[in-house]
This record gives C-alpha cells, sequence and structure tokens, in this order.
C-alpha cells in the first residue's frame, strides 16, 4: 500500500518529508474532531459565532506566550481558560441582558482579537503575531500532534454519547427545554467542545483560519444531503480533502498552508455550489423547492 501512495509522484512530499507527514496527521485530526462541531455550528445558525469564539482563545494565549513563550502547554491553557470564559460571559450577558447572544459574542470577540493582538505585540515580534494569527501546520511536533490527536478523541466521544441531545438543541432548544433538565449541559458543554476544538486549530491553523475547517466543510456537505449521519460524514471527508490538496498546493507552489487549506476548502463549496444536489443551480431543475428545510 505504501508502495503504491509513494508511486505517485503527486503524493512524494508525504513520503519523503515528516514535516508534510505531520501536518496531513494534525489534519486529519482536525477534520475527525472539529469538523463536526461544524456541523452542529450551521445547525445551531452560530457559524458566525464560531468565527467570533475562534478569536476569544487568542488573550489567553498571547498570555501564555508572554510568560513561556511559543510553549504548547501555556499558549493551550491560556487559550483554554480564555474561550471558556468568554462562552460563559456572553452566554450570561444574553441570558440575563436585552443584549442577544450573536451580539454580546460579537462585544467579546472585538475585545479578545484587539486585546490579544496587543499583548504580543508588546513582547513579540511581527513573526510571532503571524504565527497565532495564522498557524503552523508544516512545523508541528510530537507534543502538539497528540495535543490534537486528543482533543478530537475527546469531541468524536462526547458527540457520540450526546449526539441526539445536540442535534435536539442545534435544531429546537426550546422544544429541548420544555422535555428535558439536560438542556443546559447539552448548550454548554458543546460550548466547551467548540472552544477545545478552536484551541486545537489554533495550533495547527491559527486563530482566524481555525473556524475555516469547521463551517466550511459543513457547509459544503449541507449542499449535498439534508441527513445528519451522511452531513457528518461528508464533512468530515470534505475537510480532510481539502486539507490534502491545500498541503499539496503548499507544497508544490510554495503557499502558505493555512490560507491554501481554507481556500481550497472555499473552492470545495463554491464548486458545491454550482452541482451540489441541494444547491440553488439545482434548484431550477428540482420542483417545490425550497431553500430551507
Amino acid at each position: 500500500m505504501t508502495e503504491t501512495f509513494a508511486s505517485l509522484p503527486l503524493f512524494s512530499p508525504f513520503i519523503e518529508f515528516s514535516f508534510m507527514r505531520r501536518a496531513l496527521a494534525g489534519c486529519l485530526a482536525l477534520s475527525l474532531g472539529a469538523t463536526p462541531v461544524g456541523v452542529f455550528l450551521m445547525l445551531r445558525r452560530m457559524s458566525l459565532a464560531g468565527d467570533a469564539m475562534s478569536h476569544a482563545v487568542l488573550p489567553g494565549a498571547a498570555i501564555g506566550y508572554l510568560i513561556a513563550g511559543l510553549s504548547l502547554p501555556a499558549m493551550t491553557l491560556g487559550g483554554l481558560i480564555a474561550g471558556l470564559a468568554v462562552a460563559v460571559f456572553a452566554g450570561g450577558v444574553a441570558r440575563n441582558t436585552v443584549i442577544k447572544e450573536d451580539a454580546s459574542l460579537a462585544t467579546f470577540y472585538l475585545l479578545s482579537l484587539s486585546t490579544g493582538v496587543l499583548i504580543i505585540s508588546l513582547r513579540g515580534s511581527s513573526v510571532d503575531l503571524l504565527h497565532v494569527l495564522f498557524g503552523s501546520v508544516l512545523a508541528l511536533d510530537d507534543a502538539a500532534l497528540y495535543l490534537l490527536a486528543s482533543f478530537a478523541s475527546l469531541s468524536v466521544v462526547a458527540l457520540a454519547i450526546g449526539l441526539r441531545l445536540f442535534a435536539l438543541e442545534g435544531c429546537d432548544p426550546a422544544f429541548l427545554a420544555r422535555i428535558s433538565r439536560l438542556a443546559p449541559v447539552a448548550h454548554y458543554g458543546f460550548m466547551i467542545l467548540l472552544v477545545l476544538n478552536l484551541v486545537a486549530g489554533f495550533h495547527a491553523l491559527g486563530t482566524l483560519m481555525a473556524v475555516g475547517i469547521m463551517i466550511l466543510p459543513a457547509a459544503t456537505a449541507r449542499l449535498w444531503v439534508g441527513t445528519l449521519g451522511p452531513l457528518l460524514l461528508i464533512a468530515v471527508l470534505t475537510a480532510f480533502f481539502g486539507s490534502l490538496i491545500g498541503l499539496l498546493l503548499s507544497y508544490y507552489v510554495n503557499l502558505p498552508a493555512g490560507p491554501a487549506i481554507v481556500l481550497t476548502l472555499g473552492a470545495l463549496y463554491l464548486l458545491s455550489m454550482g452541482v451540489g444536489r441541494l444547491g440553488p443551480l439545482a434548484s431550477r431543475w428540482r420542483p417545490n423547492w425550497h431553500f430551507e428545510r
């Protein structure tokens, strides 16, 4: 099998270079862990909230960087604390004031992004800032891979156990609140999974790109299928395939790896808009079409 794979010149970078294999393994972990979370974000109509939360980890990661430099444990712990704090504060503001959750998240997003950039700029260089904002998927080491694999495994297990709760809370949270006392558990449990995967994605793709591997594959899959099981499967396969092509583009065309991956995923989304069976063009030949299903 390895010989067959190695015989394909296009994929030779993954055979010849360990950093390419590590990058691909990291992208596989993100595809398995972060992308399913993105599917539920899309079902909850919170895709932009995911983008806001991706920047919420920045101040904590920046403080970790300030204390210990580019230390994986310090930046991970800081990012987790900051992300969870923003999730709790934003939810509390939304539930106790007239401010809606999207506006609350947007407010914390702006404050978090500005604070994180300011902290890094005061003590670090422009290279350090770019590392934090855009990631370094081609520089993943064993510790980072173990972290990504651990978070992905935890996400897969949690989603498998709470699949019904997460699906119902995403589609009709008011109904879940009426029939079950587990509605707050589903909501805050999902936010914890979101923060975990954003922190994992931050190490590989940076705070600006991490949400791309969550939302774009989910949106692409939704243009093909409308049921949850196939939606999750196609989204994961799309994320991994887009990551593979993005890494190859990065190697052969000398592009930044993170943006190349996200742009590839965006190209797959645009292609699906044209040829996907649930896309807008297919509606011309589908009777009784509705955009909301």
